[in-house]
């Protein structure tokens, strides 16, 4: 069994956030990048399956090269080799297109990946893919499980349960929380990661779809102002009047 793992470079969580000047592009300066949470979720997921059931799992990641310390991480924590292709991950169309140039040229039984990445929360490229390689995905799954060499059982929440869909391979599926319980590379894992097949190839042509006209932070949250328990109407009044939620 071949399984495809897409991972994104994205800000640490803990990270402070600017943009350039004229607030047209994310500043990278002094940003610890990690990969994406929601990836981690679909790779341990790849790695335990492949450890039950035999065969191999491929990490891509499309971006440049600041982005392989976190491929080499993916390769430590247990996947077999990675692809790199070389490029601004600029919108999902363009991401989704070298994802799927790279799935058809391999022909994956399984392409795993987040349910969508923590900096953009677009949560657009998995039915992207499965929609240009015309086989079924499945979004967002919390538990996945092979029947035989041939069929998937999934799980998913829906509004007010839960949906239990089998699937014949190929497929796509994005991951959450509890697919798995994201691995911590061991001593063995860094030292072999080193030594792991990582190619990286140019990115197919493809028109960009979304351009981004400029970012901004939230606002910045008021002072809390207390209200004595007694006083009910005041509190009334400043929710309709000042805060503008009544």
């Amino acid at each position: 069994m071949k399984i495809l793992v897409c991972i994104s470079n994205v800000p640490d969580t803990t990270s402070k956030i600017n943009f350039t000047a004229d607030n047209k592009e994310f500043d990278k300066n002094g940003v610890q990048f990690v990969i994406n949470p929601w990836d981690e979720y679909a790779l341990t997921r790849a790695i335990e399956l492949k450890e039950a059931k035999g065969g191999t799992v491929t990490v891509l990641n499309v971006g440049e090269a600041d982005t392989e310390p976190n491929i080499r991480k993916a390769l430590a924590i247990g996947a077999d080799d990675a692809i790199r292709v070389n490029a601004n991950p600029k919108d999902a169309f363009f991401v989704a297109q070298q994802i799927t140039a790279v799935a058809k040229e391999n022909n994956y039984d399984m392409i795993l990946m987040g349910k969508e990445s923590i900096d953009y929360n677009g949560s657009q490229v998995h039915n992207m893919v499965g929609e240009m390689l015309g086989i079924p995905s499945i979004v967002p799954a919390f538990k996945l499980d092979l029947v035989d060499d041939s069929t998937a059982v999934l799980e998913r929440e829906i509004e007010g349960g839960k949906e239990v869909v089998e699937v014949k391979l190929p497929f796509i599926a994005s991951a959450q929380q509890p697919m798995s319980e994201p691995r911590i590379p061991n001593m063995r894992g860094i030292m072999t990661a080193r030594t792991k097949p990582l190619a990286v190839r140019e990115p197919v042509g493809a028109e960009v779809k979304a351009d981004y006209v400029n970012f901004s932070k939230p606002e910045k949250k008021g002072g809390v102002k207390m209200i004595d328990p007694e006083n009910a109407g005041e509190l009334i009044s400043l929710l309709r009047n000042e805060a503008k939620v009544l």
